[in-house]
């Protein structure tokens, strides 16, 4: 389960109480971190080589239904490319608005650590993906 990350949070509380509007990204993107992400959305370790990449996902009510009792999911599954080679032990995901570099929005730890060697892929079914405010 994950959360929002501090520049996410700010953003919103700017957008609700009369700062400046928030424009959502149009493709978000999801990425692996074999090191824990703090709130800041800092101390992220991505995998370096074995065609790891972060996985762009679309921003619309199809991948992201409804939120729901202050949770929201994924409405579909969400794939990294197969690894060509070790990603290391991946701990934490997270999701950013940019390919690379961006801002961390949300981050969460994985329910179990997986290390990921050559010709694994890395997936979240539906639902998987679970980000709360509370």
């Amino acid at each position: 389960m994950g959360s929002f990350a501090d520049y996410l949070e700010n953003e919103i509380l700017d957008h609700v109480f009369g700062g400046a509007d928030y424009a959502r990204p149009a493709t978000l993107y999801v990425g692996l971190s074999t090191t824990t992400i703090t709130d800041a959305g800092g101390n992220i370790t991505e995998p370096s080589g074995g065609s790891y990449a972060r996985v762009a996902v679309t921003n619309n009510d199809t991948n992201f239904p409804a939120a729901s009792s202050g949770a929201k999911s994924n409405g579909t599954a969400i794939s990294f490319t197969e690894a060509t080679g070790s990603w290391g032990t991946v701990t934490d995901f997270f999701i950013a608005d940019a390919s690379s570099g961006g801002n961390i929005l949300a981050y969460g730890a994985l329910d179990e650590s997986k290390t990921v060697s050559s010709g694994e892929t890395i997936s979240f079914a539906v639902g998987a993906l679970d980000i709360t405010l509370s």
